[in-house]
């Protein structure tokens, strides 16, 4: 039994469907971030970072939202998530996780909180000057997918796409969503069409980009 202390829609939306995905059993605990319950001292003990995912595995939280897909992925083997460690394409798997943890993610922060890297004054021109970053990862990706896909890793879908839709739907509200680009937004489709993104809204509560 799993627990997964999670946000409706935030980094914790990926770890939540992925554990839909390999049909293992798990609980649910609310985090309220508008409340603040993210930096009350009972969470910082599970998770020092004070966000979310959190993930309960035998008795032990463990944090960091790519870390906990390649975690689960790994322990379920059996449904194909990751390739295995002698896979040729186990290389790539562990290049793009870390791409978009390393080199996406961060950048939505920065969209979403401006003012913590260029304070309040700056805040527009932090956004500004973060789109075009973000916007280029998108191209970048979309590139790949185009020669290589239609999934990150070819013709089936790995822990990696569940991550990068994720990523996807953030960009919904921004002036140029990820969906512009073909390659991403056939992704996205293909994604969505799954019956846990479905089973993944109802449970979160979610709406947008359903």
């Amino acid at each position: 039994m799993y627990t997964l202390y999670y946000a409706p829609g935030a980094a914790s939306m990926a770890v939540h469907w992925l554990l839909l995905e390999l049909d293992v059993p798990y609980e649910l605990r609310l985090v309220d971030l508008k409340a603040g319950q993210q930096k009350a001292p009972d969470y910082l003990a599970l998770n020092p970072s004070g966000v979310v995912p959190t993930l309960v595995a035998d008795g032990r939280p463990h944090f960091e939202a790519a870390a906990l897909l390649m975690t689960l992925a790994d322990r379920h083997a059996e449904k194909g998530l990751a390739p295995a460690h002698d896979d040729p394409r186990r290389a790539d798997y562990h290049q793009w996780m870390f791409h978009l943890a390393n080199a996406v993610q961060p950048l939505f922060r920065i969209w979403w909180y401006p003012h913590e890297v260029a304070g309040a004054e700056h805040a527009e021109l932090a956004r500004e000057l973060v789109r075009p970053r973000i916007e280029a990862a998108w191209q970048r990706l979309d590139d790949h997918l185009a020669v290589h896909g239609p999934y990150l890793l070819g013709d089936a879908p790995s822990a990696a796409d569940f991550y990068l839709t994720m990523l996807l739907r953030w960009s919904r509200n921004m002036p140029r969503p990820a969906t512009d680009w073909p390659s991403l937004q056939a992704l996205a489709a293909r994604m969505k069409a799954r019956p846990t993104f479905r089973m993944l809204y109802e449970r979160e509560g979610l709406t947008e980009w359903g």
